[in-house]
This record gives C-alpha cells, sequence and structure tokens, in this order.
C-alpha cells in the first residue's frame, strides 16, 4: 500500500507540472490579445522563448540556487542537477519539472513589462539572468532552507516567490523603458490603448485559472492528507470573488463593467491566495480575492495617473496582489491549517499576535528589495550598453516586422497599409 500512495503522490506531483507549464498558453493568449495587432506575433513568439530559456537556465544553475544544500541566504549543491536524488521525499525529474515550472512562470510576468518597446535582446539577457540570479535567490530563502523559510514565512505555492518577483522585475523594466509612444499626452493625461482581441484575453485567463489548481493545489506534493482538495476549494472561491469584486469596482468607479478590469482581478485573486490557499478557510479565501480584485483595479488607475505605463497590468495584478496575499496569512492563517502544514503560526484575527503578520512583512520587505535592486542594476547595465528599447520607425511598424520580419495579421496589416496609402 506505501508503494501504491506514494505512485499516487508521484502521478499529482506530475500532472500538477503539466497544468502550470500549461500556463504559459494562457499567458501568451492574454497578453497578445491585451496588446495590439502589430506586436501580437512578438508577444505570443516571446512566451515560447521565455518557456525555452527558463528551462535551460533553471536546470543549469537555477535548481541548485534554489533548491540545493547551502546557506541561509543561496544553495550551493545540485548545478545540472548533478549528485541530487530527491528533494522532499520527491524523486528530482518530477521535483525539478514541477518547479522549474514555477520560474517559467514567474519570467513570463517579469517579461510582460517590456511589452511593444523592448528589444529582442533584452528579453535573451535579462531572462537568463532573472532565472539564474534573481528568481533563485528569494525562492531559497523561502522555500530552500533561508532565512525566511526558518522563520516560518508562510507563501505556500508563491505570491511572493513566484508572483511578487516578477510582478516587480516589471514594473523596474517598464519604469526605465519609459511609456510607450502615444500613451501619455504633454499635461500627462492617458490615451487608452487598447488590446487588439479580447476574447484572446478571456481565452487566456480561463486557461490561467484552470493551470492554477496545479500550481496551488499541486504544492501539496501529495493527495495522502486530502489538503490538495481544501487548497482547490480555497483557490475556487477567491478566484470567483475577484472577478466580481473588480467589475463592480470599475463600473462603479468608471460608470463602465470594464471586461478587462474583471480579467485582473481573477488573476489578481489567484496571485493573492496563491499564498494562502493552504493555510485560510474558505470564508477566509473569499475575503482575500475580493480585496484583491479591488486592489488591482485601483493601484493600475493610480499608476496610470503616476505616468507608468504598464500595458498588461504586470505590476498591479502579480505585485499588489502577490504582496496582499502575502501579508492575508499574517490575519486569516487558521490554527487547524497551520497545525496541518506546520508551517508558522496563526493569524492576528485568530488572537495570535502580530508575530506572523511581521514575518511576512519581513518577507516582502526582503524578497521586495533584492528582486528592485539587482533588477535595477542589471537594466541599467543594459540600457548603458546595448540599450533596452527599439527606435520609434520600428516601434511604430511594429515588432512584429521589425523584430521578426513578418506580422503576426499579415493579410489584416497589409489591408490596413494600402487603405492608408490610398487616402494618402
Amino acid at each position: 500500500m506505501a508503494a501504491v500512495a506514494k505512485s499516487v503522490d508521484l502521478l499529482w506531483v506530475l500532472i500538477a507540472a503539466v497544468l502550470v507549464i500549461f500556463m504559459q498558453a494562457g499567458f501568451a493568449l492574454l497578453e497578445a490579445g491585451s496588446t495590439r495587432m502589430k506586436n501580437a506575433g512578438h508577444i505570443a513568439g516571446k512566451t515560447v522563448l521565455a518557456f525555452g530559456l527558463a528551462t535551460l537556465t533553471f536546470w543549469a544553475v537555477g535548481f541548485a540556487f534554489t533548491f540545493g544544500e547551502g546557506n541561509a541566504l543561496i544553495g550551493l549543491k545540485g548545478f545540472f542537477l548533478q549528485g541530487v536524488v530527491e528533494v522532499f521525499g520527491i524523486p528530482i525529474p518530477h521535483f525539478f519539472l514541477f518547479q522549474f515550472a514555477f520560474a517559467a512562470v514567474s519570467l513570463a510576468i517579469a517579461l510582460g513589462g517590456f511589452a511593444e518597446r523592448a528589444k529582442l535582446s533584452i528579453y535573451f539577457i535579462f531572462g537568463i539572468l532573472f532565472t539564474a540570479i534573481i528568481y533563485p535567490v528569494v525562492g531559497h530563502w523561502v522555500w530552500g532552507g533561508g532565512w525566511l523559510g526558518t522563520m516560518g514565512m508562510q507563501d505556500f505555492a508563491g505570491s511572493t516567490v513566484v508572483h511578487l518577483q516578477g510582478g516587480l522585475a516589471a514594473l523596474i523594466a517598464t519604469i526605465m523603458l519609459k511609456p510607450r509612444l502615444g500613451k501619455f499626452n504633454k499635461d500627462g493625461t492617458a490615451n487608452f490603448m487598447p488590446g487588439h482581441n479580447q476574447v484572446y484575453t478571456v481565452l487566456g485567463v480561463i486557461i490561467l485559472w484552470v493551470g492554477w489548481f496545479g500550481f496551488n493545489a499541486g504544492s501539496t506534493l501529495g493527495v495522502a492528507n486530502g489538503l490538495y482538495g481544501h487548497v482547490a476549494l480555497t483557490t475556487q472561491l477567491a478566484t470567483a470573488a475577484g472577478a466580481v469584486a473588480a467589475i463592480l469596482a470599475a463600473w462603479a468607479y468608471s460608470g463602465k463593467a470594464d471586461i478587462p478590469s474583471m480579467l485582473n482581478g481573477v488573476l489578481a485573486a489567484l496571485v493573492a491566495i496563491t499564498a494562502a490557499c493552504a493555510f485560510v478557510e474558505p470564508w477566509a479565501a473569499v475575503l482575500i480575492g475580493a480585496l484583491a480584485g479591488i486592489l488591482t483595479y485601483f493601484s493600475a488607475v493610480v499608476l496610470e495617473k503616476m505616468g507608468v505605463d504598464d500595458p498588461i497590468g504586470a505590476f498591479s495584478v502579480h505585485g499588489i496582489a502577490g504582496i496582499w496575499g502575502t501579508l492575508s496569512t499574517g490575519f486569516f492563517a487558521s490554527p487547524r491549517l497551520v497545525e496541518i502544514t506546520g508551517v508558522g503560526k496563526a493569524g492576528l484575527f485568530y488572537g495570535a499576535g502580530f508575530e506572523q503578520l511581521g514575518v511576512q512583512a519581513l518577507g516582502v520587505a526582503g524578497a521586495a528589495l533584492y528582486v528592485a535592486v539587482v533588477s535595477y542594476i542589471i537594466f541599467a547595465i543594459l540600457k548603458a550598453t546595448i540599450g533596452l528599447r527599439v527606435t520609434e520607425e520600428e516601434e511604430i511598424v511594429g515588432l512584429d516586422l521589425s523584430e521578426h520580419g513578418s506580422y503576426g495579421y499579415p493579410e489584416q496589416i497589409e489591408a490596413l497599409q494600402q487603405l492608408h496609402s490610398a487616402k494618402s
């Protein structure tokens, strides 16, 4: 029976890994649909490029820095998976496939901040460096035996490790790249630059929603105690609440029931519940998801008024919601679930004091400082050497043509060009 139970656990880990890997299809549709037609092929294609870079880099060095034996700051063994048989009782092929998929998701989020204006070479360089020296360090701090994990930080599936890291790197990128041409007027007011295919964004979000069950429930790394079912339930409840709360917030503030805002509410709730899914009761999951949807909507409004051009809302969705989700366990972590998971302590609302909230806040601050500083240094060096941004002419033409030599929608673009030529 023990052998059968072990086989079932390993099968669940592999199924969860495939679900997380399939989330890349969701990112491709979401990001391509959220940007303009002339960049659609580029945006979708870079998803595959980033996935390849993340796989090879995490295999070579990222996994060792994250989960290898080392010290409180970084792992130092297991490069190219050499000498590693298993981690947490999971054979290395299963565990690596599951964990590299997380790193790939974080990178996909980070590269979202480059949308519609970054050189293709920057994707290569930053993609490798992010997966090699940014993501693994914070991952080790929390999950690999590092100082935050030792303190009892609760981040079950990565609100900080995966999403805050990716979202904050995206914010640094979009600030240093500066806004897209035509996004802001001279007086600072913003122009609406809609994505070219709202149906793609909806399909992308639905794929991400389904894949997220591998992300969260898969992080149980087994099915024996049934915790994966609870995690799946809290994930679904939070996400539903985020969708409803975000569209109501948009409707109340702007007078329109904005669909992209609702979709961002879905993703924000997923991000927020990622840390808390194994530690909170269903009622708390609803509150966490609803507040995440509202926070994401209004943070996007504020960022745009501050002159930040984040085309897919990467920081609002993954950064702001990642912070909230990580802090939320400090309020809502249930004593019953803390005992089951064996991580950290109960939250403030259960009379356990501020200790867990303090640990969560320290984790957020430490991770944010590291990611922001290292990302800024990398971008500053790249800007001073090879440059970050395509030329104005290339941006106007679109990155499909300027970087890849063909459009994602050649017939439509050619028709528009012919119409423009005829009018002029």
